[in-house]
């Protein structure tokens, strides 16, 4: 029987349903992406413990018949917030368990005063487009999901550092971050991703500086049970600052952290950027970057937000 929207219970996750919502994610999207085994999806890579761990305020499961059916997980950057994955078991698919997981990140969007929101999903897939343009989500630009191999490059003159270098520094550190980012868009905050990879141990965070100026940072995952899964550097967000010589600055962020993930024994480095962001997405390619993946990111409402030609950024709201 089709369950109708007062039998689906929306709640916030709990511990006791990480294991079981992992499991639907890679069901989900492995089963969309028709593999011959969806529960392996990403490998050892994982979203939901993570993000949970981030914002368990923020991380939202729905029942059917006393048994979770799917989850869906908002992420705030201060005056930026996106969602996802939404994933749905798939005996529940096209039943109204995603109208009801999306309640819950608009609201969560409003109380947190979001200026500016988005997601990333399948560009051909109009189930997907149809459920979030219901939400005021509009379709754009496409987003590429890059990679290369990592081949170790001589940092040469380019003074970077780890956050986790110096436990005294870090206050200063993530306001300088923090400073950076709303250069770019006023109250963008993406500073909870880097306390998060810091406390989990989730990887590392690049700084890369002009004498004591902070002029970029990466926010970047590796390892077993991280959004890169084992022997890959996933670039999570990186910004360089908005100056005259951004681009030579993000060239150098991208080397900084392509050295970092050499130093770490990682094969792999991979990283998202909207190509209305054209110069970042070219500098990207010109680097030995290629496509493994593409899809389109909708925005609420519908104006480019920082997604716009000038800005260096990396980011994928996967």
């Amino acid at each position: 029987m089709t369950p109708t929207h007062d039998k689906i219970l929306v709640r916030l996750l709990q511990e006791e349903d990480l294991e079981v919502a992992d499991r639907i994610v890679r069901l989900a999207f492995g089963s969309f992406l028709g593999l011959p085994e969806p529960e392996k999806f990403m490998g050892d890579a994982g979203y939901v413990r993570s993000r949970w761990r981030t914002d368990p305020s923020a991380a939202f499961v729905a029942e059917v018949d006393s048994a979770v059916a799917g989850s869906n997980f908002a992420t705030t950057w201060g005056s930026v917030g996106f969602f996802g994955p939404l994933t749905i078991r798939p005996d529940l698919w096209d039943r109204g368990v995603g109208k009801r997981l999306m309640e819950p990140i608009v609201e969560l969007f409003q109380k947190r005063n979001i200026r500016h929101a988005g997601l990333f999903t399948f560009a051909q897939s109009q189930k997907h487009v149809g459920l979030y343009q219901r939400f005021g989500f509009w379709p754009r630009f496409l987003t590429a999901i890059l990679s290369k191999p990592v081949q170790r490059q001589p940092s040469g003159a380019i003074q970077w550092s780890r956050f986790s270098d110096v436990a005294a520094a870090q206050k200063a550190n993530l306001d300088a971050c923090r400073a950076l980012t709303n250069e770019i868009y006023e109250g963008l905050d993406p500073t909870q991703e880097v306390r998060a990879v810091f406390d989990q141990k989730l990887g590392e965070t690049v700084l890369l500086w002009d004498d004591s100026r902070l002029v970029a940072f990466a926010i970047c995952h590796f390892g077993a049970g991280t959004e890169a899964g084992s022997g890959t550097c996933y670039i999570k967000f990186g910004a360089a600052r908005p100056d005259p010589r951004v681009e030579q600055t993000f060239d150098r962020l991208l080397t900084a952290c392509e050295a970092m993930a050499a130093d770490q024994g990682l094969t792999r480095i991979v990283g998202g950027v909207n190509t209305a962001r054209h110069e970042a997405y070219r500098k990207m390619l010109a680097c030995g970057f290629r496509t493994d993946l593409q899809g389109i990111a909708m925005q609420r409402p519908n104006d480019p937000g920082y997604n716009r030609p000038g800005v260096y950024l990396i980011d994928d709201w996967r």
